[in-house]
């Protein structure tokens, strides 16, 4: 009997200071290690990847944004979102898509819907927009509805528009849409892409420094 209370005794000590280690190992040390690399040699995209303007964080690249006015480029429809009926002390949303198929009518009618309010925003004095040049990524939504980037050419036809309502030349707009457009990740992966929220930032910039 007592040695059986013995082998117990020395089991769970064991067990214990196993579980002492453990902890310690993968819940201490191994974070701080993860955590210092990531601060190191990530720093940026650690801390969210946020985007600064004078000196206040406006937010992060990798989540796209709603509500801009027609005096800034315009991000993609986030049809997708929900209301968020569980926490609204920090006014959370939820991400997601449409989930309806290419032939159902309401998806139908929001994208010709969206299509026709691009040809009026984007159309000014000077230059006219044709149905035929409105991209998809301006008219539907993406899979999360918090797509950060647009297309080339989403920006491309905006920046008439922009120009006009900034009071500058076109050519210094397309230009900027140039300066943050991204190619291709590794040059295969994926498509040309212009981050809304930086390329915004860098306007207002240079709209104020005028």
């Amino acid at each position: 009997m007592n040695n059986s209370v013995t082998n117990t005794a020395r089991l769970l000590g064991a067990a214990l200071r196993a579980l002492l280690v453990l902890t310690l190992v993968t819940g201490v040390g191994y974070p701080l290690v993860v955590t210092g690399i990531a601060q190191a040699a990530f720093h940026g995209k650690a801390n969210g990847s946020e985007i600064k303007a004078d000196g206040k964080v406006v937010g992060s690249s990798l989540i796209g944004q709603q509500g801009y006015s027609l005096d800034y480029f315009q991000s993609r429809p986030a049809n997708g979102l929900g209301t968020n009926s569980v926490n609204t002390q920090y006014k959370l949303i939820l991400s997601g898509a449409t989930n309806l198929a290419a032939d159902n009518k309401k998806l139908i009618a929001s994208v010709e819907e969206a299509k026709a309010k691009v040809v009026k925003d984007n159309s000014t004095a000077g230059y006219k927009v044709l149905p035929s040049q409105v991209p998809a990524d301006a008219v539907t939504s993406s899979g999360s509805g918090l797509d950060p980037d647009i297309s080339p050419a989403y920006a491309e036809l905006q920046a008439h528009r922009v120009a006009e309502r900034n009071h500058l030349p076109v050519t210094t707009v397309e230009k900027l849409v140039k300066n943050h457009t991204d190619g291709r990740t590794l040059g295969f992966i994926g498509e040309p892409r212009v981050n809304v929220l930086q390329l915004n930032t860098a306007l207002r910039q240079l709209v104020e420094g005028r």
